[in-house]
């Protein structure tokens, strides 16, 4: 507990302290009641500033609870500011004395004076005297020579904040500098003098210190050894034992370090310009084919050909159908016999049954099922077809020469097939290269106004239609608009009718079924009539109204789906927008977008929004169909959609619908927008990653399935249009000269292929004209047994050899690898790879072997394989496609490229196997639906012949023991004379014969014992001259078709439609 006293006086001291008057501070202390001890009057300055500072920490010290210096605080503070007292006065004296006696130049003095001023006097060395007093002297006259005027002041800086004066002169000292203040600059100061003689000591120190390491080396290395060995010892154990606490950590440290070197050397091989030697020999095992890839490639070309097989089946399969819809119709209008229709029906069921499968599966081998002899010539034919499929210029310029019917079959059968129907990248890469070369020649030549592309009916955009909506392409257009078609279809309440004169009759019937009674308006109405009365116009106004809510949610659908449409369409489209621009390079933006949107929307859109179910976007039941509202709905929707996408507005007849004007602009910037950014797509080789070299680097050969009969054809199309398509020279001259004449069936298979005694013989060879075989095709000059036969494929070769020789030695350039002789271990590794690769490739199917001399090569010495390597790259350098200026650097870019190819390609396999297979999956639901369809067919016309059986009439049907009709009863003969059957309007004219001979020329018309064939015979003046067959069928399907007027006997010209009325009534009772 304080004293009361003692707290006066504290209060006093710091009241003195915080005024900053030094002689009250020093009264304050010296009061009896402190009790402060060493107190100097004469340092009464130093006291205040010492307290001051002690007083200002604790004020600024946050954890202090008191702000004021108690009495123990203040005789601290006294105590250090006595210390820097003694301080000051130790280093005046030291400083004096040694300038004066430097002054003095008496070197025996120096010591007296040093010792006193040093702690421990051991420090100071009397030897070492003279040397002081030299080092000392030379200081003092350096610093002497920088003065010009000076002082007799010396400073002293005490705790960098207390600064001390002394003259030399008058002996007199202050803590405050003084005035006026001329400092002694010329004089050593004590720092100064104590670095000279401790540095000195600490390098005699040295010198003592290595002497003695000197004279014991042999000592001091065994106890670094034994140390650096005992802490080695210790670390070591330290280190394993941390190493076994924390093995797991470890272990996920080194997989993470791992990772982190393989995805940076990964993304080197991927994005350096230039990778280097060692990355490219750590992923170069990737090259490697391993039975994964095998697999993997025999099971694409199993769904290949399954899926080409399976979309020809169907494709025939709905065109007899479609022909079975016009007999079952013709049939209701009882204008052709049940015969016929059971005849189809009997040819559907047998490809029901599998027909059409097992003749396209009679021989899918390829070349080793055929005869020994022909096989050259099918090599040939491989040969062939590999140069039409690489080469899309013969395929091109060969569409143009042939009439447009037949150049849509020809695309139709055997161009589709030569690319497997895109089945995979690469052909389908191709397949766009052919389209694209097709378009651009038919622009070049057959376009002369930028809307003949409009309003014609272009070949290629037909062909670029018509298989983007086939079976490749199908499921893109049913996920695209199924939805919003479907919910159009199931909307009963829906009614959407633009028609004017159509709404007016519906509301009279709606009127006079309602009432019961006849309605005084009139049936026949105009346009502008019907529009006169409120409620057509209100009903108008709903519809329109209905149409643009529809037509909006069909145009949404469209226009977010933009990544849906097929990547083919839209690369034709940015050639064709950019080959019309070429072509016409005045025609503005929207020209080129509506002429893009006409593709786009018009051919390939359109047609499947009004009619979805002829284009499988939406499923129908076998019977089942689209009624005549929800197919006005769609085609009501489909016509604004055609104007939008056109930028055509409602004009003319179509004045009533001008209130959509506006909408219809509207919607056409969105289409531009839709249509311009369709257009922005890679090229094909950055899309599929492709060149006309990949075919190289590819595991398995391409394959095509193709039938003898598309072969033959092909090879005859080829002769007849080979001045058109193949100038002088080319190679495709050469193969066809090989191949020489086209060959018929039983040439193409062989001797010995047909029986010739067969009696049915021709039916035989026509279906083995239909056997699909498959075609490994190759170019006529791939790499040969001896050297290469250009540049590039001796590249290739070099590249295999390379890639042998760096898995096995390595080093840091290609140069260096093949100048350094490879070591025993290193020819041992390679040879047991070689052998290793060996027993892969006899494993490898046929057709995915590498050639000889790519075998022959394997099998060489490493160093053999390194002379061959420096060969090969001496003559690439020579061609340039090398230089040994950068060592080689180029050859070793594109095993990189290779490289990084390879893991595309087997990305792309087994995307393509997953779209393989949803294909099938497609074309079997397809397949089942047209059974379904059959055997709704079948059903119907069992039912016709049960009806039959109950009937009896005079075109009573006899039926055999299967149930199949055989025939009817025949009727009677008719004879006309021409002038009759012209009077009735049948016989239009005779050629070279006047009217009024006529009568001296009369037809007898006879139903033979063929059902619905029927004999016709002329005779003039009692002489028969000639006799035709008339096909009741045919004529059906020429009226079915329109073709109003045909020839018989090629001079008479008879009317198709009496004709048939005429038959009708005399042989059928009709």
């Amino acid at each position: 507990r304080r004293s009361f006293p003692g707290v006066v006086a504290v209060g006093y001291i710091n009241e003195a302290i915080d005024e900053g008057d030094p002689l009250r501070t020093l009264d304050s202390l010296l009061l009896p009641t402190a009790k402060i001890k060493d107190v100097d009057p004469d340092f009464a300055r130093h006291y205040q500033d010492v307290l001051y500072q002690a007083k200002t920490q604790k004020y600024m010290d946050p954890q202090s609870a008191s702000k004021i210096l108690w009495l123990d605080e203040i005789q601290h503070a006294v105590n250090e500011a006595n210390k820097d007292i003694n301080k000051a006065k130790q280093w005046v004296t030291l400083v004096v004395d040694v300038n004066q006696f430097l002054e003095k130049e008496k070197q025996s003095d120096i010591l007296s004076v040093l010792k006193p001023a040093i702690g421990n006097a051991n420090d100071v060395i009397p030897e070492c005297a003279d040397r002081y007093h030299d080092a000392l002297a030379k200081a003092k006259e350096q610093k002497s020579r920088s003065v010009s005027t000076e002082g007799s002041w010396l400073k002293l800086t005490l705790q960098e904040k207390y600064d001390y004066y002394y003259n030399i002169d008058s002996k007199e000292s202050s803590w405050v500098t003084p005035e006026p203040c001329l400092l002694k600059e010329s004089w050593l100061m004590g720092k100064e003098i104590e670095a000279f003689w401790k540095a000195y000591k600490q390098r005699e120190a040295y010198k003592r210190r290595r002497q003695m390491f000197i004279d014991n080396i042999r000592f001091i290395v065994k106890i670094q050894s034994w140390y650096r060995m005992v802490t080695a010892r210790r670390n070591y154990l330290s280190r394993l034992q941390f190493f076994r606490a924390h093995n797991n950590e470890i272990v996920k440290i080194q997989s993470l370090l791992r990772a982190s070197k393989a995805r940076d050397d990964y993304k080197t091989l991927v994005g350096s310009e230039n990778p280097p030697l060692r990355v490219i020999r750590k992923f170069v095992y990737l090259l490697d084919q391993s039975d994964l890839d095998f697999q993997e490639e025999l099971e694409v070309a199993r769904l290949r050909e399954e899926v080409v097989t399976k979309i020809r089946g169907n494709q025939q399969l709905e065109k007899d159908l479609n022909l079975m819809d016009i007999k079952i119709g013709l049939l209701v209008k009882n204008r052709i016999t049940l015969e016929d229709v059971i005849s189809h029906r009997t040819k559907l069921n047998k490809k029901k049954g599998g027909e059409m499968e097992i003749l396209n599966n009679i021989d899918n081998q390829g070349i080793k099922s055929l005869s020994k002899e022909r096989r050259k010539t099918l090599e040939t034919y491989q040969q062939l077809f590999y140069l039409l499929q690489t080469n899309p210029s013969y395929l091109a310029k060969l569409i143009f020469q042939m009439p447009q019917n037949k150049s849509t079959k020809f695309m139709d059968t055997v161009i589709f097939t030569l690319y497997n129907y895109a089945s995979n990248q690469r052909e389908e890469y191709l397949l766009l290269k052919l389209f694209k070369t097709a378009l651009e020649e038919e622009i070049a030549s057959k376009v002369d106004q930028v809307q003949d592309i409009v309003t014609g009916n272009p070949t290629v955009i037909k062909m670029v239609v018509s298989f983007n909506r086939g079976a490749r392409g199908q499921n893109t257009l049913r996920q695209l608009l199924a939805p919003v078609v479907k919910e159009i279809i199931d909307d009963k309440s829906l009614i959407i009718n633009t028609s004017p004169v159509e709404v007016y009759k519906a509301w009279v019937n709606q009127l006079e079924t309602q009432t019961g009674e006849a309605s005084n308006l009139p049936y026949d109405v105009t346009t502008e009539q019907a529009l006169t009365y409120p409620e057509v116009r209100t009903k108008l106004e709903a519809s329109i109204e209905h149409l643009r809510r529809v037509t909006d949610q069909v145009l949404n659908s469209i226009i977010s789906s933009l990544d849906l449409l097929p990547y083919g369409l839209r690369y034709i489209a940015k050639v064709l927008k950019n080959s019309i621009h070429e072509k016409f390079p005045d025609a503005t933006e929207d020209e080129l977008l509506k002429i893009v949107g006409n593709l786009l929307y018009y051919r390939y859109m359109n047609p499947a929004i009004v009619a979805p179910d002829g284009f499988d976007i939406i499923d129908m039941t076998a019977g089942g169909q689209i009624n005549s509202d929800q197919r006005r709905n769609l085609g009501s929707v489909a016509k604004v959609l055609q104007h939008a996408a056109s930028n055509k507005l409602f004009e003319g007849e179509n004045e009533h619908l001008s209130s959509m004007n506006s909408y219809l602009s509207e919607t056409y910037q969105e289409f531009r927008k839709y249509f311009k950014e369709a257009c922005n797509v890679p090229e094909p080789e950055e899309k599929f990653n492709m060149d006309k070299y990949t075919d190289v680097v590819t595991v398995s050969k391409p394959v095509i399935y193709i039938s003898i009969e598309e072969i033959i054809n092909t090879h005859s199309l080829l002769l007849e249009h080979q001045d058109a398509i193949a100038p002088k020279n080319d190679l495709l001259n050469e193969l066809l000269e090989l191949l020489e004449e086209v060959p018929n069936v039983e040439s193409f298979l062989g001797e010995g292929a047909v029986d010739p005694n067969d009696p049915d013989k021709v039916n035989t060879l026509n279906q083995l004209s239909k056997t699909e075989i498959s075609l490994y095709l190759t170019s006529k000059y791939d790499i040969g047994d001896g050297e290469a036969i250009d540049g590039q494929s001796l590249m290739i070769k070099t590249k295999k050899l390379i890639i042998d020789v760096i898995r096995n030695q390595p080093g840091s350039t290609l140069t260096e690898i093949l100048e350094t002789p490879a070591s025993a271990k290193q020819e041992t590794d390679h040879a047991s790879d070689m052998v290793n690769r060996a027993v892969l490739d006899s494993r490898t199917p046929e057709d995915m072997k590498q050639s000889r001399s790519m075998v022959e090569d394997a099998q060489l010495p490493l160093e053999q394989k390194k002379r061959k390597i420096q060969r090969n790259l001496r003559t690439l350098e020579q061609t340039g496609h090398v230089s040994s200026k950068n060592k080689y650097q180029d050859i070793l870019n594109k095993i990189a490229k290779d490289i990084r190819n390879q893991r595309i390609h087997r990305k792309l396999r087994k995307a393509e196997l997953e779209k393989l297979q949803q294909t099938l999956n497609a074309l079997n639901k397809k397949a089942a639906f047209f059974e379904e369809q059959i055997n709704y067919y079948d059903t119907y016309i069992k039912t016709c012949l049960d009806n039959l059986k109950r009937k009896n009439t005079r075109r009573s049907i006899k039926l055999d023991g299967k149930g199949e009709p055989r025939g009817m009863k025949r009727a009677k003969p008719v004879r006309y004379t021409a002038a009759k059957l012209q009077e009735k309007g049948v016989l239009l004219d005779i050629d070279d014969l006047q009217a009024n001979q006529f009568k001296n020329v009369t037809f007898d018309i006879s139903s033979t014992e063929d059902v619905g064939i029927f004999d016709v015979r002329s005779k003039f003046l009692g002489v028969e001259m000639e006799k035709v067959q008339l096909n009741i069928q045919d004529l059906l399907q020429m009226q079915y078709e329109g073709v109003a007027v045909m020839k018989m006997f090629d001079k008479v010209k008879v009317n198709v439609n009496l004709l048939i009325y005429l038959l009708n009534k005399k042989f059928y009772g009709k």
